[in-house]
C-alpha cells in the first residue's frame, strides 16, 4: 500500500494529522495560541499551584533529555535555565496556561494537556523512516489537513515543504513534538495567520506539547475602559483625556481589524465569540485576536449554520447567527449578523456615552459617535443585501467620527506624542 494511503487511513484524529507537521516546519518556527489572563483577574483553579506546576515542567524536561520531544525552547527550559517559571494562571481538566520569563521578557507557555503521552501518539509512523514519505504525498496531506482545519485551501507557497533540513537523528521526536502541537487547534489556526495579519498573536517556540507566545494586556468586561491602557504603554496614558486617546486608537483598530478580516483573506473570517477578554492590545495599541476557538472562515461558517430548525433561535451560534427557512426548516448558510455588528454591541457601547471622553472631545461628537455605535449594533438583519450596506456605511461612519476625535483631541493639546513604534 503507498505511503499516503496508510498515513490516510491512520488519522484517527479528525483535526490533525502528519501532513500538517510539513507546515509547521515549512514556517521554521513552533507558534501557538495565546492565553492572557491580566494582573489581579485571574481565578486559581485548585490544583493550578506553584509544585504542581514545577512538577509538569520537570516531565517535560525528562522526556527532553531522554529524547521523546523537542522543540527550539527546550534547551532554554531545560539546560539553560534563560526560560524561567513564574506563576501558574489557568488549569482545568489537562489544560495548563504558565507564565514565564524568557531571557527578560514576559511569554506564556500553554498546552491543552499537561502530560505529553496524553496526546495521540505516531505509531503509525514508527516503522516509516523520513525518507519512505515522498514529497508529493506529504504536500497532498498538508493540502488535506489546511482545508479540513481551516475550511478552505491556501496557496501552495504558503506550504513551501522544507522536510529534507528536519530528517536527521532526532527526527521522531521532533514529529511526535509537532504531532502533539497540532492537536491543539488553536495552535494550528495561529500558525497559518500569524504571517498574514497584525491582529494574531506572534508566536516565539515550543518544547514538546507547550508553547510559547507573546504576554499581552488583554481586556476585560469589569474595566470601565475594558483595556488596562496602563499596562500596555505606560503610565503616561492614565490621565482622562490621555485615556479618551487612547480609546479612540484602539477603536480605530478594531476596526481596521473588522475590515482586514472581511476582506484580506480568500474568505471573510468570522469572530463567533467577541468580549474584550478574547482581545488584546499591543504597546503601539493595535487589536490582536487572542482566542480564536470561535473563530471561522467562510466555507467552515455556512457548514456551522446551515442546520434543522424551527425557528431562528435554533440558528443562533454564540455571536453567529441566520435565519431560519420555515418551509424547508433549515437556517440559512449566511450570517445574518456581521463582526463589526457584535463589536459595536459588545465592545463600543461600554465606551461612547457622552462625557465618557472628557472635555476634549466635543459634546456634539460624542453625541454622534454614541448614535452611530447605536445604529451600527442594532442594524436590521432581516434583509442581508440592506444589512451588508447598512454595515459597509457603519464603518465609514465610524472612521469618521473617530478620526475627528482624533483631530479634537489633537487640537486641545491633549493628544500625546505618537507612540506607535
Amino acid at each position: 500500500m503507498p505511503a499516503l494511503k496508510r498515513l490516510l487511513r491512520a488519522r484517527l484524529a479528525r483535526r490533525c494529522s502528519a501532513a500538517f507537521c510539513l507546515f509547521w516546519a515549512a514556517c521554521g518556527a513552533a507558534g501557538g495560541v495565546f492565553f492572557f489572563l491580566a494582573h489581579g483577574g485571574v481565578l486559581l483553579s485548585g490544583r493550578c499551584t506553584d509544585e504542581q506546576s514545577h512538577r509538569i515542567l520537570a516531565r517535560l524536561c525528562l522526556d527532553y533529555r531522554k529524547g521523546a520531544l523537542t522543540g527550539d525552547l527546550c534547551e532554554d527550559l531545560c539546560v539553560a535555565q534563560k526560560l524561567i517559571y513564574k506563576r501558574c494562571l489557568y488549569y482545568d481538566r489537562g489544560k495548563k496556561v504558565i507564565q514565564a520569563d524568557w531571557r527578560g521578557r514576559p511569554v506564556i507557555l500553554k498546552s491543552k494537556n499537561e502530560i505529553f503521552s496524553s496526546y495521540h501518539h505516531l505509531g503509525f509512523l514508527e516503522e516509516m523512516e523520513p525518507q519512505g514519505i515522498p514529497e508529493a504525498e506529504l504536500l497532498l496531506m498538508v493540502a488535506l489537513e489546511i482545508k479540513n482545519v481551516l475550511g478552505l485551501e491556501l496557496p501552495n507557497n504558503t506550504v513551501v515543504p522544507l522536510w529534507t533540513k528536519g530528517r536527521g537523528p532526532h527526527w521522531k521526536a521532533q514529529l511526535a513534538s509537532m504531532w502533539s502541537l497540532l492537536q491543539q487547534e488553536e495552535y494550528i489556526y495561529f500558525s497559518v495567520l500569524q504571517d498574514f495579519s497584525k491582529h494574531v498573536l506572534r508566536v516565539i517556540g515550543s518544547c514538546g506539547h507547550f508553547y510559547a507566545v507573546e504576554y499581552l494586556t488583554a481586556g476585560h468586561t469589569w474595566q470601565k475602559t475594558l483595556f488596562s491602557v496602563e499596562d500596555a504603554v505606560g503610565v503616561s496614558f492614565s490621565g482622562i483625556q490621555s485615556k479618551a486617546k487612547a480609546i479612540t486608537e484602539i477603536a480605530i483598530s478594531f476596526l481596521d481589524m473588522v475590515k482586514h478580516f472581511d476582506n484580506d483573506f480568500s474568505h471573510r473570517l468570522h469572530l463567533c465569540d467577541i468580549k474584550p477578554e478574547n482581545f488584546a492590545i499591543r504597546s503601539d495599541l493595535t487589536v490582536v485576536a487572542i482566542d480564536v476557538d470561535m473563530a471561522f472562515f467562510e466555507p467552515k461558517m455556512r457548514d456551522i449554520l446551515e442546520q434543522n430548525c424551527t425557528g431562528d433561535e435554533d440558528c443562533n451560534f454564540f455571536d453567529c447567527f441566520s435565519k431560519c427557512d420555515l418551509r424547508s426548516r433549515k437556517c440559512g448558510a449566511e450570517r445574518a449578523n456581521n463582526n463589526l455588528q457584535v463589536i459595536c454591541e459588545k465592545i463600543f457601547r461600554p465606551w461612547f456615552s457622552p462625557n465618557f471622553m472628557g472635555s476634549a472631545v466635543s459634546f456634539p461628537l460624542q453625541l454622534q459617535l454614541q448614535k452611530a455605535v447605536q445604529d451600527c449594533a442594532e442594524a436590521s438583519t432581516k434583509d442581508t443585501g440592506h444589512h451588508q450596506s447598512h454595515s459597509s456605511h457603519s464603518l465609514s461612519e465610524l472612521y469618521h467620527l473617530l478620526r475627528a476625535s482624533q483631530n479634537e483631541l489633537q487640537k486641545s493639546g491633549s493628544y500625546p506624542h505618537q507612540i506607535h513604534q
